[in-house]
């Protein structure tokens, strides 16, 4: 079973918590064990897993991103001249791979899963495949 969601980002960066999204829909679905998939379905956002207490953290991360990946280089030849947000993509990985037990995502007490977004504001969309344990 799997389920497309949207979602409007609002900055040109930005790190979005998708965690409660994707775990109300596996309540709804009443999925107890298994597996999740959540998917970028862009190749300038990503999804990743990371701490989810301090937005110090997301503030740290895009900074860092930036540093090492500028939004202008001038031996960029990306007729878009968005090639900082493909590498962000790529370091960060379009997808995550998440446990499913008792109903819930198995994260840790601090981790959430966020959507990246590297060239926005856009509308966006990320895939989320169950695999359900039998």
């Amino acid at each position: 079973m799997n389920k497309e969601f949207h979602i409007q980002t609002n900055a040109h960066s930005e790190m979005m918590d998708i965690t409660h999204e994707i775990e109300k829909w596996i309540k709804e679905q009443g999925i107890q064990e298994g597996i999740a998939i959540v998917s970028s379905l862009h190749t300038t956002a990503g999804i990743t897993v990371n701490e989810n207490a301090d937005p110090d953290v997301k503030t740290d991360m895009l900074m860092r991103l930036d540093n090492t990946y500028p939004w202008t280089h001038p031996q960029d030849k990306h007729a878009e001249g968005n090639t900082a947000a493909h590498l962000k993509t790529s370091t960060v990985g379009h997808a995550q791979t998440l446990i499913i037990s008792n109903g819930e995502l198995v994260l840790g007490t601090w981790q959430g899963v966020y959507f990246c977004e590297f060239d926005g504001p856009r509308n966006r969309k990320y895939h989320v495949k169950v695999i359900a344990d039998k």
